[in-house]
């Protein structure tokens, strides 16, 4: 299972962006797809995740701002990010989970950079 990601950027401090991944070489569905973040110096967290029965879980720093889409057809997912902040600079990184296969996947990451 392959995952690729895209929408990353540059954008000024409240401002917005649109990541979307996409998975290619699975014939099966993924039953948690989702959003992870890594900062200069910092270890990889939870950003936010969705499973197959539309449950989201948010890291609390986003809440409120970020949102995660799912199409579960495509196994594909999204995450809008809204009143961006400095400190959601990071790379971040497209995550899915089978539970059938006990396996993680994740896709290589994009870059969002928030200037202040």
């Amino acid at each position: 299972v392959q995952l690729q990601a895209s929408g990353g950027g540059v954008v000024q401090t409240g401002g917005s962006l649109r990541l979307s991944c996409r998975t290619s070489g699975n014939m099966f569905s993924l039953d948690t797809m989702g959003w992870y973040r890594q900062s200069p110096g910092k270890q990889r967290e939870l950003v936010a995740t969705t499973d197959d029965r539309g449950r989201t879980n948010y890291a609390d720093s986003v809440k409120d701002r970020f949102t995660i889409m799912r199409n579960g057809n495509e196994n594909a997912v999204g995450l809008e990010m809204n009143s961006l902040k400095p400190e959601d600079t990071a790379v971040y990184y497209c995550y899915a989970k089978s539970d059938y296969y006990s396996r993680e996947y994740w896709g290589k990451g994009t870059r969002v950079t928030v200037s202040s």
